[in-house]
């Protein structure tokens, strides 16, 4: 028999202090099949909880509800963004959209989202992660266009203009069967 009601795991989760109150929330929501991707928001933004607790919710989320698990790793990653960006450069975040492009490869906005987060004089996160995590979703996402273009963007920003023009060209072709460089 549930301990809460829906109501009483929303209140719980946005505003309670006490990390066990918060946890017997969350095993009675998991325990009822609660699969309210908004429920759970609250209990992202609660800034009670620090970035641990944070991933260890939203891992057990992801596991015992693999149908959310993009919604909840694409929110993760919003929330290290904004919050925790000054602690960790932004590698929680990362880690989120990693792990979001893994849930939903044809997807975009991972890899949009994540370049977003990119400061050009802190090279925060590093140009090199956001590099390769764009160019290896030239081989899942439906709307490579998108990709190519923010690729061309990213090299314009560390003043590698021929890589730029390279990835502005495929941009405007972005169908085409073969890239020079052996991505598809």
């Amino acid at each position: 028999m549930p301990r809460y009601t829906p109501e009483e795991i929303r209140a719980t989760f946005a505003n309670s202090t006490e990390f066990n109150d918060i946890f017997d929330a969350f095993e009675d929501a998991i325990a009822q099949r609660i699969q309210d991707v908004e429920l759970y928001r609250l209990l992202f933004w609660n800034h009670f909880l620090g970035p641990d607790e944070l991933c260890l919710f939203g891992e057990k989320l992801a596991r015992e509800f693999p149908g959310i698990s993009y919604d909840i790793y694409m929110w993760l990653a919003s929330v290290f963004e904004v919050t925790y960006s000054s602690y960790d450069n932004f590698e929680l975040a990362i880690k989120y959209y990693r792990k979001a492009a893994e849930a939903r490869p044809s997807a975009p906005d991972p890899y949009l989202d994540a370049c977003d987060c990119y400061d050009p004089d802190l090279n925060i996160p590093p140009i090199d992660v956001l590099l390769e995590f764009l160019k290896g979703s030239l081989d899942h996402v439906n709307n490579r266009k998108v990709i190519l273009g923010r690729l061309s963007h990213l090299y314009h920003l560390i003043g590698d203009e021929d890589q730029s023009k390279y990835y502005r060209d495929l941009a405007e072709q972005p169908d085409r069967p073969k890239l020079s460089n052996g991505l598809n």
